[in-house]
């Protein structure tokens, strides 16, 4: 049965409705009348016992309780909120005087010019400057700078930073005398929203006990945020058809994912696969966007200013594409026209030196590479 929830002017006026009618003469009901009075006051208390109740109906039910009590029933069910990631990316360390070796040790913090975010230096085995037994990269005598690796301290899409943002050393190092992001940092997400976990969690549950396609999936995207995924069924690792075999390509933004959340997504694939299938998770092959077109603009713009425009909003554009989308030939003339209403003609559009569109495989990704806007 559906609540008829009421206002205060209703509940008066029902409630001197039924005093009237079991009444065999007239009632004085009105204003400051000590009955109207006492009427009111039962339709204060009225009120407050439907909010109690709204209140009550709302957090027992997953579609419109928030917060806290939308996880203690999602939880009920072995379901979590997917929390913050934070973001990372590439600083370049540099001193003026280059005579003597130095050590940006892992863990050296760094901040916002305006104090505001907080990084640290992380480790990356495959960085030239890497040093284990140090703990740290190394910047040999005579060498200038060094590009390292970083992440936020603290997690959510505010670490999102542009480039030129992180100029402060938080941490005093030795013969480094300056810091600074020349790209931008990317990848941080806030916690999980309460509209996507409701979302996540009616998947979940359509995916419980099933070795199907929504369940794998679920369980891949339940592994972190911002991952995005193909599935080919009854297909091999080389790309030829083998019944009972399934390739699942997974993507965290970057293009390559690393080796540990590979592990992670095929511990979560192996809890839900179907028994007797064979499967292989892997990152994606990627396919690199080169760019080149001749623009022409209003005589009132800067030319420059709108080809930086239509570069960025190429570049955008490509690295959004998921896993498996192809890039039409013909779609980048529309970006360069929506990039800036200064842009008047588009010409000399060449995708890979090529007029032909980029077709990748269902496990290929398309990221930009070099754009060149003239």
């Amino acid at each position: 049965m559906q609540l008829q929830l009421q206002n205060f002017s209703t509940m008066v006026s029902n409630a001197a409705a039924a005093v009237q009618g079991a009444a065999s003469q007239l009632i004085d009901l009105t204003i400051g009348s000590t009955l109207r009075a006492i009427l009111e006051a039962n339709a204060g208390l009225g009120l407050w016992m439907q909010w109690l109740i709204v209140e009550t109906l709302s957090t027992t039910r997953a579609a419109t309780s928030k917060g806290g009590d939308l996880d203690s029933f999602v939880q009920d069910f072995s379901l979590s909120r997917l929390p913050a990631s934070p973001s990372s990316g590439l600083v370049q360390f540099s001193r003026f005087t280059p005579t003597l070796a130095a050590l940006v040790p892992l863990g050296a913090a760094l901040r916002s010019a305006d104090g505001s975010m907080s990084f640290i230096v992380t480790q990356d085995s495959a960085n030239a400057a890497w040093s284990s037994a140090q703990n740290g990269y190394v910047l040999g005598a005579g060498i200038a700078s060094v590009t390292v690796p970083v992440k936020a301290v603290t997690p959510g899409s505010a670490g999102n930073v542009q480039a030129g943002i992180i100029n402060l050393l938080a941490t005093a190092i030795a013969g480094v005398d300056t810091v600074s992001n020349t790209a931008p940092l990317g990848g941080g997400l806030d916690a999980e929203s309460d509209a996507a976990l409701r979302v996540r969690f009616s998947s979940y549950l359509a995916s419980r006990a099933r070795g199907t396609p929504l369940a794998i999936g679920n369980a891949i995207l339940s592994v972190r945020q911002g991952l995005d995924y193909t599935l080919q069924e009854n297909t091999s690792p080389t790309g030829e058809s083998q019944i009972g075999s399934f390739v699942v390509t997974v993507d965290d933004g970057s293009g390559s994912p690393s080796s540990l959340l590979i592990a992670t997504v095929a511990d979560a694939v192996e809890a839900v696969r179907p028994i007797g299938s064979l499967y292989i998770v892997q990152g994606p092959t990627l396919i690199t966007a080169n760019v080149t077109l001749t623009i022409t603009t209003a005589p009132s713009a800067v030319h420059s200013a709108v080809t930086a425009n239509v570069g960025s909003a190429l570049g955008a554009a490509i690295a959004a594409l998921p896993i498996g989308a192809p890039l039409p030939w013909s779609r980048l003339t529309q970006l360069a026209y929506a990039a800036d209403p200064n842009v008047t003609n588009v010409t000399n559009v060449l995708l890979n030196s090529t007029t032909a569109d980029l077709t990748p495989t269902p496990s290929g990704l398309i990221k930009p590479g070099s754009i060149v806007v003239s």
